[in-house]
């Protein structure tokens, strides 16, 4: 997906793309395997602090791991309708 800023594309045209890119990831492996996936990643990120020392942007990690699980966790529910 190559979208520009100044996109002559629609916003609509604009989502099926996010949502054909959604549905690529989704395809490799379950919502299940990709929570289990993302602790997994964010459990080893944590670890690591320890050695690698404060990092300012610790928040705005958890943030983007927090969503990430929520997103995750719809699509299981989504997948369970």
């Amino acid at each position: 997906m190559n979208n520009k800023p100044n996109s002559p594309e629609s916003p609509d045209s604009t989502c099926m793309a996010y949502g054909e890119q959604v549905k690529e990831l989704l395809s490799a492996s379950s919502p299940e395997t990709w929570l289990d996936h993302l602790w997994t990643i964010y459990t080893g990120y944590m670890i690591s602090m320890k050695e690698q020392g404060y990092d300012p942007r610790s928040a705005d990690i958890f943030g983007s791991f927090k969503d990430l699980v929520f997103f995750f966790e719809r699509m299981k529910r989504a997948g369970n309708d």
